[in-house]
């Protein structure tokens, strides 16, 4: 059953006044603004475990005087040497930055082995990497009458920020597939949250469409493994009605590839 749990910007005459519109007040837009793309050379300051399969590393350097992440979407891409030619390059979501501190924080999945979570494991603080970006971010108003935010593993970090970042009033549907209760975390917020947690795709994408949304001005929010956005998509914009404009669905990764980020376009 979903949980709810409440938390804890030579002179001239002056033009005649114009009359005040009439119409109806403008359909409310998703603001998208772009960063100068930079290389910042960061070191490990910290580890800490966030249950079982996840590995929370923060980063510090003089480089991230001038970090920008404005929105719980961006993505940055993480970069360090594993013994290659070349360095190794991931998309991680911003999971918290500290800009007083000059600190910023990803968090790492730690299923299996592969070898930005076997380079996670194993470092220590000074531990040198790259951050590049972000390119842009997309900023979603907090103002909306209800946010919903679905996703599996790979979106916890992005709906665990936009959690703490919504303000009081503000009214969250969070629906988490994940696939070892373990991995279950408690998510505090300002916001009235209704969290639904489910252990598999097919149960996510039947929670997805089961979903009684509220009425009024919702966004909603999906990101997930690049097979099955495709049809979150679908129930979102077509099984509950939810414009183009109002909505974002992203595939954070795909089976079988290393490094994959695919925004899924109307």
């Amino acid at each position: 059953m979903p949980m709810r749990f409440p938390t804890s910007s030579t002179a001239v005459a002056a033009a005649p006044a114009q009359p005040a519109p009439t119409g109806p007040a403008p359909v409310r837009r998703v603001q998208r603004v772009r960063h100068e793309l930079r290389r910042r050379d960061v070191q490990v300051l910290r580890s800490e475990a966030v249950g079982p399969n996840f590995l929370s590393l923060t980063f510090g350097g003089e480089s991230l005087s001038d970090f920008v992440s404005d929105s719980f979407d961006d993505h940055v891409k993480f970069m360090f040497d594993a013994g290659g030619d070349e360095m190794v390059r991931r998309d991680y979501t911003p999971r918290r930055f500290d800009r007083v501190a000059r600190e910023l924080t990803l968090e790492f999945a730690l299923h299996g082995h592969g070898t930005a979570s076997d380079w996670a494991r194993q470092a220590a603080p000074g531990a040198p990497a790259v951050i590049g970006g972000p390119r842009g971010s997309m900023i979603i108003p907090a103002d909306y009458d209800w946010h919903l935010l679905a996703g599996d593993a790979s979106a916890l970090p992005a709906i665990h920020r936009r959690l703490e970042e919504l303000p009081a009033g503000a009214r969250a549907i969070v629906l988490v597939q994940v696939p070892h209760a373990d991995d279950r975390r408690a998510m505090h917020s300002a916001a009235d949250v209704q969290l639904q947690w489910v252990h598999d795709d097919v149960a996510w994408l039947r929670a997805l469409a089961d979903l009684e949304l509220p009425a009024g001005d919702g966004f909603a929010w999906c990101a997930g493994e690049a097979r099955l956005m495709p049809q979150a998509r679908e129930i979102v914009l077509q099984g509950h009605g939810i414009a183009r404009e109002s909505a974002r669905v992203a595939a954070y990764w795909k089976q079988g590839a290393s490094d994959f980020h695919e925004r899924l376009e109307g």
